[in-house]
C-alpha cells in the first residue's frame, strides 16, 4: 500500500513537471512567434522605406530629363 501511494505521489509529480514544461514551452514559442513577427515588420517597413526612396529618385530623375528637354 506504501509503495502504492509513494508511485501515485511521483507519478503526480512527474504529471506537473510535464505539465509546466509545456506551459514554458508555449510561452516560449508565443515570444518567439512575437519576435519574429517584429523582425518581420521592420524589414517590411524597412524595405518600403528604401522602395520609395528609390520610386522618388526615379521620379526625380525623370523630371529633371525632362526639365532639360525645355518641358
Amino acid at each position: 500500500m506504501k509503495i502504492a501511494g509513494e508511485t501515485n505521489t511521483t507519478i503526480t509529480e512527474v504529471e506537473q513537471t510535464i505539465l509546466q514544461a509545456s506551459i514554458n514551452s508555449q510561452t516560449m514559442n508565443v515570444t518567439n512567434i512575437l519576435g519574429i513577427s517584429e523582425d518581420l515588420q521592420y524589414l517590411i517597413q524597412s524595405n518600403m522605406e528604401d522602395w520609395i526612396f528609390q520610386i522618388q529618385k526615379i521620379l526625380a530623375d525623370e523630371l529633371d530629363a525632362y526639365r532639360g528637354k525645355g518641358n
